[in-house]
């Protein structure tokens, strides 16, 4: 049986993941985490197929990446793009902010994040 959601195998890395997010990682789920945002549930290091999203919201069907330097770098642009080929073909909509943008301006990415939220809803 092939798993779409949170495959077992994944198991220990993505509790790995969360043991060691990231100041960014860590600053963004301070914000949603508790249905902060409009009631909704978010997870962290959710899997999808053979991927590990930052934080999934399952009802909205949204993934929220947040991303590094290494990002706009060609072979992790690439990965970046077959990635959200995936996710979208399982209907999934992946948004992504820049970890500086998530550490100095979290206003702005919680606003970008509501106006996302309205769209879907």
């Amino acid at each position: 049986m092939q798993f779409v959601f949170n495959n077992p195998d994944q198991k220990d890395r993505r509790r790995e993941l969360r043991k060691n997010q990231t100041d960014a990682e860590r600053k963004f789920w301070q914000q949603i985490k508790n249905k902060k945002i409009a009631g909704l549930k978010f997870y962290r290091q959710f899997g999808v197929g053979p991927y590990i999203l930052d934080f999934y919201c399952s009802k909205l069907r949204l993934a929220v990446e947040l991303d590094g330097g290494q990002h706009s770098e060609t072979p992790r642009a690439e990965y970046d793009t077959k990635r959200t080929e995936y996710l979208q073909s399982k209907n999934i909509k992946v948004l992504r902010f820049w970890n500086n943008d998530v550490l100095k301006n979290m206003e702005g990415v919680i606003i970008k994040l509501q106006e996302e939220i309205k769209i879907i809803l």
